[in-house]
C-alpha cells in the first residue's frame, strides 16, 4: 500500500511517496500522481521518496516512464531523499546517471532555479 502527500515549495510541486512502490501497489498511483501534475501544467516536479520502504523493478520502470513522460512535457523531474536501498538500486542499475537527487528538498527546490 503507498500513500502520497502533493504540496508546493516554492513554485516546486513536491511529491511524498510512502510505502512500497511495485507491480499492483504504488506502481499505477505514482503514474496517474504525476501524469496528474503535468496536466495541471506544472514544470518542476520533486519526487520525494524517503517515506519508500520497498520498490521493485516495475516500481523503478514506472519512475523511469515518469522521467520521460516529463520530459515529453518540457518538465523537470528529480528525486529527493533516497533510502539505501533505493539508491543502491540506481546504481546497480546505472540509473543514478540518468536521475538528478538530492538530499534535501530545500537543496532539490533551490537546484530548480540553477
Amino acid at each position: 500500500m503507498m500513500n502520497h502527500r502533493t504540496y508546493e515549495k516554492d513554485g516546486v510541486a513536491v511529491l511524498e511517496l510512502k510505502g512500497s512502490i511495485t507491480m499492483g501497489s504504488g506502481d499505477v498511483t505514482m503514474r496517474d500522481l504525476i501524469k496528474d501534475l503535468l496536466q495541471k501544467g506544472k514544470k518542476q516536479i520533486l519526487v520525494d521518496l524517503g517515506g519508500v520502504s520497498f520498490m521493485d523493478s516495475t516500481g523503478l520502470g514506472e519512475l523511469v516512464a515518469a522521467f520521460t513522460t516529463a520530459r515529453h512535457h518540457d518538465a523537470s523531474l528529480k528525486l529527493v531523499n533516497l533510502t539505501k536501498k533505493i539508491h543502491d538500486l540506481l546504481s546497480i542499475t546505472q540509473l543514478a546517471t540518468v536521475f538528478e537527487y538530492y538530499e534535501r528538498v530545500d537543496e532539490a527546490v533551490a537546484s530548480f532555479r540553477k
